[in-house]
């Protein structure tokens, strides 16, 4: 994620952000991910935000590590014993079978679409095999900016289950739904895990 304006916002709420959030280890699909990663493994939160997903990780005896671009997210994301935080984001996802797990939650839909296949290839390099991806995005088409000024690229179910079959991913679970984000505005969303075939 580089969109300026975006970084901007969320370094200005990052306190708001955890707030709405702060609930996020809870999430049954946390305790998916966490149950399909061998014990002590190795697992990536990429574009952490607090890093509460993270925690609930290191929390469950993994290695975790939380990247994020906002120094703001990343100085919330050090307060979780554990933790291993870095200012990072997609475009510094380079190694080779390094994770069991990547857990990329609500986070690439703050880049361009056109990047997504290259980024979902790198997760793909970026695990071990038989590895598990939890993936979240809102539901549509196109590029846009919300109404606090984040840009946001969306995708459809059909077209991201296409994407990430054609790269290499076998879809275990998905459940649609949804939900009012930091904007307040309401949006329909996906949250899947897929396993690297």
């Amino acid at each position: 994620m580089t969109d300026r304006e975006t970084l901007d916002v969320y370094a200005a709420k990052a306190g708001e952000y955890a707030d709405l959030v702060k609930d996020a280890g809870d999430d049954p699909m946390v305790q998916r991910f966490v149950a399909h990663v061998p014990a002590g493994a190795p697992v990536l939160d990429i574009g952490c935000g607090p890093g509460f997903a993270a925690a609930a990780m290191a929390q469950a005896g993994l290695e975790a590590h939380a990247w994020d671009p906002v120094p703001e997210m990343l100085d919330l994301v050090r307060a979780h014993p554990g933790v291993t935080a870095r200012q990072a984001g997609y475009d510094d996802l380079t190694g080779k079978a390094i994770y069991a797990g990547v857990w990329s939650n609500f986070s690439m839909l703050h880049t361009p679409l056109a990047k997504w296949p290259d980024y979902f290839a790198a997760i793909h390099t970026a695990l071990i095999p038989r590895g598990i991806l939890h993936f979240g995005v809102k539901l549509g088409s196109g590029e846009h900016r919300d109404s606090i000024g984040r840009l946001y690229s969306y995708m459809t179910e059909d077209d991201l289950t296409d994407l990430l079959t054609r790269t290499g991913f076998i879809i275990d679970v998905s459940r649609t739904g949804e939900e009012a984000g930091l904007s307040g505005e309401v949006a329909p969303f996906i949250v899947l895990q897929a396993t690297r075939a």
